[in-house]
């Protein structure tokens, strides 16, 4: 028979008292941290891209949408891979992908071509997509199964690091050498001011190119534990009384990711454009790329509260609490103008923190055996942050501060997951068995 299934992390319990889980996670960290810090070094490229390429909001925001439907295209393969050669070697392949699209972005820059930049940066997401199928589900399953949510909370905070030092490296190092991010509002650049700006970003990417190398050889030489059989595949015969969609807290938590995304990369996207806005703070793309570090900063520090507040808290009334704090500060943020608006929009980021960990960890809660199944669908709804050419359209043809209505919709959806749809319903044969 199998062993008692937790409630807390849904999965057959692989904790082992003897096992050190602290280095592999502390390694693990490391990889939130780099897919964090590339994911939001295109917060500073997409402002800078509309300048050399002179491109639309609706141009700009579909480079993200790429990006994100990276996603969608690569978490099947991906987990078919992590079948194949395991866990371990796929965080290393994931790793490598990303190196060479980071070092394919310095040939975009050098043509430059927005094709190109556009193929690259669909790579470099396909390793974190890698990355992510691997990763998210390891550090919810190994170790202590009541405390998942906390756990990757804590992990994500090192996501949120990445992403609050990308904003001040990508704004020196990529607007800060580049005329249309150093001019006041928006500029019309000559042919050769285009060039130039486009070929700032060869050190950036370079650098993040030699980081994730000597990362996946640290990655490969590194002696991580074994999942046990939190993950282990049943035989065909024995999957036919198994269905994921029993799984209410799963069906409502795919959509959830999806929507979430669309909130998050929205803000981030769009923030650098909004808060140059002369009725808002009337700064240089620079200037407004270094203000996203407090967005991101909020981020990581709503994680690591997050982390000690889930320790005593139900994760999902914690995260009916955040949603409610999202939704208002982004009405601050549509309604208001000027430094109120602006720091509403920055405030997002503290409400936001919590948001993809727990909605992952409740979405996975009492799947036992199909916990890696049920982590795929989820890492899969990331592509939800496709969609931010939604808001792309509405702000060319509403304004973009109106188009902060979008978020505000979808912090209503996770509240409601929150407080219904995050509910399991205990549906799985391996349950019953446990009850035993």
């Amino acid at each position: 028979m199998a062993g008692p299934i937790s409630s807390g992390a849904g999965v057959t319990a692989t904790h082992n008292p003897g096992t050190r889980y602290g280095p592999a996670l502390a390694l693990l960290a490391s990889l939130f941290f780099m897919w964090g810090f590339i994911t939001v070094i295109n917060n500073t490229l997409l402002p800078h891209l509309r300048s050399v390429f002179e491109l639309s909001y609706t141009q700009t925001t579909l480079i993200e949408s790429v990006w994100f439907i990276a996603y969608f295209v690569a978490s099947i393969p991906s987990a078919k891979l992590i079948e194949r050669v395991g866990y371990q070697k796929s965080l290393v392949i994931g790793l490598l992908v990303m190196a060479a699209g980071a070092l394919g972005m310095t040939v975009a820059a050098s043509i430059p071509s927005y094709g190109v930049t556009l193929v690259m940066l669909f790579v470099i997401a396909s390793g974190i997509t890698l990355l992510q199928v691997a990763a998210n589900p390891y550090v919810a399953i190994v170790g202590k199964p009541e405390t998942a949510s906390s756990r990757l909370n804590l992990v994500q905070a090192m996501n949120s690091a990445g992403t609050m030092l990308a904003p001040l490296f990508g704004a020196y190092l990529i607007l800060g050498r580049s005329k249309g991010g150093t001019a006041q509002g928006d500029v019309v650049l000559t042919q050769a001011e285009r060039l130039a700006d486009a070929q700032s970003v060869i050190l950036p990417y370079v650098i993040v190119a030699a980081v994730l190398a000597v990362l996946a050889i640290v990655i490969a030489r590194f002696p991580l534990p074994a999942m046990g059989n939190a993950t282990q595949r049943h035989s065909k015969e024995e999957r036919k009384n198994y269905s994921l969609w029993n799984h209410r807290n799963l069906v409502f938590g795919i959509p959830a990711i999806f929507i979430y995304l669309i909130a998050e990369i929205g803000v981030a996207n769009l923030f650098v454009n909004f808060v140059s806005q002369p009725d808002i703070a009337n700064l240089t793309h620079e200037q407004a790329g270094r203000y996203l570090t407090f967005l991101w900063g909020g981020m990581m520090i709503g994680r690591f509260a997050g982390s000690a507040i889930m320790q005593k808290f139900d994760a999902g009334h914690v995260l009916a609490a955040f949603s409610i704090g999202a939704f208002i500060v982004m009405l601050v943020t549509v309604f208001t103008t000027g430094p109120v608006a602006m720091w509403s929009l920055i405030l997002v980021g503290l409400f936001h923190s919590i948001m993809f960990p727990t909605i992952f960890t409740l979405g996975i809660k009492g799947l036992g055996p199909l916990t890696e199944e049920g982590s795929g669908l989820l890492i899969m709804a990331i592509a939800g942050g496709s969609l931010v050419i939604v808001q792309g359209w509405l702000a060319d043809h509403y304004g973009l501060q109106t188009s902060f209505l979008l978020t505000a919709i979808c912090e209503l959806y996770i509240l409601f997951y929150a407080l219904w749809g995050s509910k399991t319903t205990h549906a799985l044969p391996d349950q019953q068995v446990a009850a035993e």
